[in-house]
């Protein structure tokens, strides 16, 4: 558990569509076995210290005619910014995936000159 001091908590947040493979015939949508796509997600400011992140799918756009497998994860968090990483196996087809993300820790202290 991370104890935050009172009135140095900082929150991002934000959302990214991962892919929109249907439209160009992308892997998630036109391949089958493991897949995966990673991307970097940089902080809108840097943390004091790394951060707790949250993932979660806001849309997904994919076929009923196969099983539905997902993966949503992250990974090198620092209090820059974290990888997001989405999987899928099988025969799983998936044409596009939007995700948002949360980061909650503790900032630096606003410097006043008095």
């Amino acid at each position: 558990m991370q104890r935050f001091l009172s009135g140095y908590i900082g929150v991002d947040h934000g959302q990214i569509v991962l892919f929109s493979d249907y439209e160009n015939g992308g892997p998630m949508w036109t391949g089958e076995g493991d897949r995966e796509v990673r991307t970097k997600v940089r902080f809108n400011d840097t943390f004091a210290a790394t951060p707790a992140v949250t993932v979660g799918l806001q849309m997904w756009d994919i076929s009923n005619a196969h099983v539905a497998r997902v993966d949503l994860t992250t990974a090198d968090i620092t209090p820059k910014g974290f990888t997001l990483i989405f999987r899928t196996w099988g025969d799983t087809k998936i044409a596009r995936v939007r995700v948002g993300w949360q980061a909650i820790g503790m900032v630096e202290a606003d410097a006043w000159d008095v």
